[in-house]
């Protein structure tokens, strides 16, 4: 092999499914005793994925190597957001890019449904574009290898200047994601689906009405939180049209496990202020469903991003998709904030029935008082966790939102 060529082992696609098992063992034997051993010898006793989980992928030596990737003209950047296969990158110049995705990355992410996403830390290659077409004929001036002027073009002295929202930016190939951290993730299509990545806080938006309130949303999004690093903030929008009063049980109960909550409001501005100074320094990711207010939100913290809103649909009181991608957005308070789109369900990804406990922080110190190490809360004689929820000692809707999040984890 070539010096400048490496092995690198990288895991393959996690097969959790039972091991295969022949269905003719009793027909086999039935026909012919003698059969029977040769049926068993050829049956395997665990599944082909729980003995390979890896598997080798030949790539540069430098690929490790940011600042000698390639012929080192590559540049540092990241992903502001992705339109199917091209992913729109910013440069730490400011310049923006539209760029492609490395085949060899692709084959790298076996989990993944997207092998780049909003927030990702990126080195990329610009491509070399050349202009063809026919000369300049007699008499005419050539034209200049630049696009035309538009309403998102600012024209200066030395002619039209590159905006970074401008429909046709540069291209590049991106070669190499950085490691990531603070991920938002959920299972979608029994592949990993990250919504953000490199975040510091998840902001939970719920809307009190217009679309219901639904808790057992906040208990799934604390626990993506955890899961991915973040930190949760619980936004209870829409404000005006509801009464506070009501609301105090709810809010004593998470400030209880430690989950900042703020009442918010964009047509009113309640919250807002306190709002601006929760995301002054941090990257944060807006997330919940659709027609809770996320977009009317951020436009209210910085006027001058102007993301489109609609309201709720009055025939089944649900919001309308309204955001189509997840957009990474600058501060001028600083800080960044991703606009996502709204998501009907939360389902955890690479998370067993047996691990959903561990996401329920109110649940550890009845954990221990079980009477079965291996307690799963549902059924078990002597166990501490119904014991607690029957003596009010835990939310009984806290309790019925772990047996939702454990039946369907354990389902998928």
């Amino acid at each position: 092999m070539s010096k400048d060529k490496k092995k690198v082992r990288v895991e393959m696609r996690k097969n959790r499914a039972k091991p295969p098992r022949g269905n003719d063992l009793t027909r086999d034997y039935q026909a012919d005793a003698a059969s029977t051993d040769e049926s068993h010898s050829s049956e395997r006793v665990r599944a082909k994925g729980d003995l390979s989980r890896h598997r080798t992928v030949v790539q540069d030596a430098t690929a490790d190597e940011p600042g000698r990737l390639s012929t080192g003209d590559a540049i540092r950047g990241r992903v502001l957001r992705v339109h199917g296969l091209a992913s729109v990158v910013e440069a730490d110049d400011g310049r923006i890019f539209r760029c492609a995705v490395r085949r060899l990355l692709k084959t790298l992410a076996t989990d993944e449904r997207n092998v780049v996403t909003t927030g990702d830390v990126v080195w990329f290659r610009p491509a070399v574009v050349e202009v063809a077409g026919r000369g300049p004929g007699i008499g005419e001036e050539p034209e200049p290898a630049v696009p035309e002027p538009s309403d998102e073009t600012e024209v200066g002295a030395s002619g039209p200047t590159p905006d970074p929202r401008s429909p046709t930016p540069a291209e590049g190939m991106i070669e190499r994601v950085e490691p990531r951290h603070g991920e938002l993730t959920r299972a979608s299509r029994r592949r990993e689906q990250v919504l953000v990545a490199n975040v510091d806080q998840v902001a939970i938006v719920i809307s009190l009405v217009q679309p219901t309130l639904k808790p057992h949303l906040i208990d799934r999004y604390m626990a993506a939180a955890e899961k991915g690093g973040l930190k949760p903030l619980l936004l209870l929008n829409k404000i005006d049209l509801a009464d506070p009063a009501e609301l105090q049980p709810m809010i004593g109960a998470y400030a209880q496990l430690g989950l900042p909550v703020l009442l918010t409001s964009a047509q009113t501005g309640t919250g807002i202020d306190r709002l601006r100074e929760q995301l002054r320094g941090r990257s944060t990711v807006f997330s919940g469903q659709s027609g809770v207010g996320k977009s009317s939100l951020l436009n209210a913290v910085q006027p001058g991003l102007a993301l489109s809103v609609r309201s709720v649909s009055e025939v089944n009181n649900k919001g309308r998709h309204t955001t189509t991608y997840a957009q990474l957005l600058r501060l001028d308070t600083g800080g960044w904030v991703v606009d996502t789109p709204g998501v009907r369900q939360l389902a955890l990804w690479d998370v067993r029935a047996e691990e959903v406990e561990g996401y329920f922080r109110d649940f550890r110190p009845f954990v221990a008082l079980c009477e079965f190490p291996d307690c799963t809360h549902t059924h078990e004689k002597g166990c501490a966790v119904k014991g607690a929820v029957a003596r009010n000692l835990l939310s009984p809707r806290r309790y019925h939102s772990y047996l939702g999040m454990f039946h369907g984890t354990e389902a998928e």
